[in-house]
């Protein structure tokens, strides 16, 4: 996913003189060769992630549009303020990229976790939240942007697979034991998601898999077809790499909310506390019931 944006990135800047590129002293091997193309439209700031907020700021009142790049929690938490006074409050071109948000950086510990940055951005005025799941959808999230020329933030998580569908439909023959249809965010929680959707079709359970990206605005269009399909359904599912407080699950309640029926929601994403001992990126995701085995339990519970 990361090569899929720096890709994407210098495409746009060859035919737009006004595109840099800021990193806080991350991103090698992966931003050199912006770097090397448009040597005078890329800074290292180092590592000082309010200072590349102010400079962006700055960039982008000059006309710029800047995209400025660190791992995991780093550019948003460390510098919300002046996202918030700088690049918000004055509606600016700029993209927030996250690379490695979520649980991506396993051991290395909650600092390094980025679990509550959807529920942050999410809430500051005039900034948009976009969290793709695969290389051609993160190449379509960045020309969305791009061409919004408004305050973005562009969550890259891990995933192995780049062709993933947008929509996975369950097809069972004969009568099914349940119905669920499950909303999912982020590259390998849409892998996740799909795979359960095939184990839950073994069991005669029905399991539709809609992946959203946007989360902000919200892509209202994805739960219309739940207010028509609410009576039939066991449970709505939402799934995602972030904290179950204020990201995807949330903003699906707040739209269910205001529907006359809908199924009950069980929200999936990390609990409300941070982890104690070390853990590998894999034992997280169990730890969290976002693994395939997790989801599949979750789900059988829920229609039980």
């Amino acid at each position: 996913m990361r090569q899929a944006f720096i890709n994407t990135l210098i495409e746009l800047a060859e035919t737009d003189k006004d595109i840099w590129l800021l990193t806080a002293d991350m991103g090698f091997g992966l931003v050199e060769p912006f770097a090397e193309k448009f040597p005078k439209r890329y800074i290292n700031v180092g590592v000082a992630e309010q200072n590349m907020i102010g400079v962006a700021t700055g960039l982008a009142l000059e006309g710029k549009k800047v995209f400025c790049y660190s791992i995991g929690n780093f550019p948003t938490m460390r510098c919300l303020e002046q996202i918030r006074n700088d690049v918000c409050y004055h509606n600016l071109p700029v993209c927030i990229v996250s690379g490695g948000a979520g649980l991506w950086y396993g051991a290395l510990g909650m600092t390094h976790h980025a679990v509550e940055d959807i529920a942050v951005m999410r809430c500051l005025p005039n900034m948009a939240v976009l969290s793709p799941y695969s290389a051609p959808n993160i190449v379509e999230s960045i020309k969305g942007i791009y061409e919004s020329g408004t305050p973005s933030y562009l969550r890259l998580s891990r995933t192995s697979n780049d062709t993933l569908l947008n929509q996975e439909r369950g097809v069972i023959r004969g009568s099914s034991k349940g119905r669920v249809i499950i909303l999912a965010t982020g590259g390998r929680i849409v892998e996740n998601a799909l795979e359960s959707s095939r184990r839950l079709t073994k069991l005669k359970i029905v399991a539709d898999v809609v992946a959203i990206t946007t989360i902000k605005p919200f892509e209202y269009q994805a739960l219309s077809a739940l207010a028509k399909e609410a009576p039939a359904l066991d449970a709505i599912i939402t799934i995602e790499e972030h904290s179950k407080i204020g990201g995807l699950g949330s903003a699906v309640a707040e739209v269910l909310a205001g529907l006359r029926q809908h199924a009950p929601l069980v929200r999936l994403g990390t609990d409300d506390c941070y982890p104690t001992t070390a853990m590998s990126y894999e034992e997280l995701l169990k730890a969290n019931h976002l693994d395939v085995d997790g989801i599949v339990q979750e789900v059988l519970d829920a229609i039980r």
